[in-house]
């Protein structure tokens, strides 16, 4: 796990740096409108480089974190693992990914989902009937549960949707204790050690 935890250290760095030197050439004329609504140049010039390695940081987060957590499911089967169903509920997509097929028990790994589109609930729900209908059981495991009111009620309705097709939704704690549970392995326990080794929680030096 902490080779796997450098592997995307590394690379997360390399993509933050590379971007943050093609935004040294950026053409910054867009500064002047921060400006009119009261943010200085050298406070716009921050927001835009954290709002650019920001993208990167959550992408790698959730990669991370679903490998990670797909590791510790492959050590409990080590047949299970990613593959493509179709999706027999409508035209588009053609499939649909389960993270992880253990058995009958198709596990979708979130790290965080913070969607406010009333349209992802209709995908889901397509995604989940289109498991379901290919005789297995859809687990929905989400370690961090959004900050926004709307973001939080999707996911409740998400909840619904599993639970109605007899599918499980586990978010926050219950989503590390499945994972702990399920496999075996107490995956946040490990992923503090690596943190703790790499910075301390309290952003000191």
């Amino acid at each position: 796990m902490e080779e796997l935890a450098e592997r995307y250290s590394d690379s997360l760095r390399i993509k933050i740096d590379s971007r943050k030197e093609e935004m040294l050439t950026d053409d910054n004329s867009h500064y002047l409108v921060y400006r009119v609504l009261g943010i200085a140049t050298e406070e716009g010039r921050l927001i835009d480089e954290y709002q650019n390695t920001g993208r990167f940081l959550y992408k790698y987060v959730g990669s991370f974190l679903e490998e990670a957590a797909s590791l510790c499911l492959k050590f409990k089967n080590v047949e299970g693992g990613k593959i493509l169903v179709e999706n027999n509920q409508g035209q588009r997509p053609k499939t649909f990914e389960i993270d992880f097929l253990d058995g009958n028990n198709a596990i979708e790994i979130k790290w965080r989902d913070a969607t406010t589109d009333g349209d992802h609930i209709t995908k889901e729900h397509t995604r989940v009937k289109a498991i379901q209908s290919h005789g297995h059981i859809p687990i929905r495991v989400m370690f961090y549960y959004p900050q926004r009111t709307q973001a939080i009620r999707i996911q409740e309705t998400l909840k619904t949707i599993y639970t109605g097709v007899k599918g499980e939704y586990y978010g926050g704690e219950e989503a590390w204790e499945y994972i702990k549970n399920y496999s075996g392995y107490d995956l946040k326990e490990i992923l503090t050690k690596i943190a703790n080794k790499r910075t301390p929680e309290d952003g000191s030096k």
